[in-house]
């Protein structure tokens, strides 16, 4: 079992299922108090925390005044707040002519704007500690584009330039921050895209898998040893990155 984040305490957004519950896992396993954040409460989120000997943190990320209470809430439970993974992430698909405006925003106000608000109420904690790490969770959309995903390869999008700047920016307080693009990572989110799509889940695993290089979609597991790696406080060089975990899939290729 890993000790190499033995007494630091980690935020996860969006961790009551798939990537962010096996983030949790991983970052407890690893050592850390883990505090598991979800827009509601539910059995599944406090059952998540109790089995890795953690915190529930139950708040709506894109409300800037639920991030300060979360964040509030962690260091008065816990002492400190040394790590935040923005995992969480709000996804809906459709032609952009036929996309409600609403709904829209909605996708980039959570994606987005609910990791700048996160940022910004975890910051104060880092600096009195004069060290953090921030691991932001974007996609390989964000990086290729998606048809009929305007709004959330948008948002991911946003989220890597916010990378590449806050690394830039926040490096000589010893708070670095960096990103991890899954590509098509076996998750509830594939049944979005199976039903947008009009195909059962197999159906829809298969249609991806067959664009892979690797031959295979990608494991939440696989997503979540990029992030241990990039909360790791003796690795300090790798500044503004993103690992793109995505079995060769944004390669170029004839």
């Amino acid at each position: 079992m890993s000790t190499r984040l033995d007494g630091r305490v980690a935020l996860i957004t969006g961790a009551a299922q798939g990537m962010g519950a096996a983030h949790a896992r991983r970052l407890a396993a690893a050592g850390a108090t883990v505090a598991v954040n979800d827009i509601r409460d539910s059995t599944g989120l406090r059952a998540l925390a109790d089995e890795i000997g953690g915190l529930c943190a139950v708040g709506d990320v894109s409300d800037a005044a639920v991030c300060e209470r979360i964040a509030a809430d962690v260091v008065r439970a816990a002492g400190r707040l040394d790590i935040l993974v923005a995992n969480h992430a709000y996804m809906t698909m459709a032609p952009l002519a036929d996309h409600d405006d609403a709904d829209w925003w909605r996708v980039v106000d959570t994606n987005l704007g609910g990791t700048f608000l996160l940022i910004q109420s975890v910051l104060p904690y880092m600096r009195q500690r004069g060290a953090g790490r921030i691991v932001v969770i974007t996609s390989e959309w964000g990086v290729t584009g998606w048809p009929e995903a305007t709004a959330y390869a948008a948002a991911k999008s946003g989220l890597i330039s916010l990378v590449k700047t806050l690394g830039r920016e926040l490096a000589h307080e010893h708070i670095i921050v960096n990103a991890v693009a899954p590509g098509v990572t076996d998750t509830p989110q594939l049944q979005v895209d199976a039903d947008a799509a009009g195909v059962d889940l197999a159906a829809m695993h298969a249609r991806y898998a067959s664009s892979i290089p690797l031959g295979r979609i990608g494991s939440p597991d696989e997503v979540s040893a990029a992030v241990e790696l990039l909360s790791d406080f003796d690795l300090e060089s790798v500044v503004g990155q993103v690992i793109s975990c995505n079995g060769g899939s944004t390669r170029s290729r004839a």
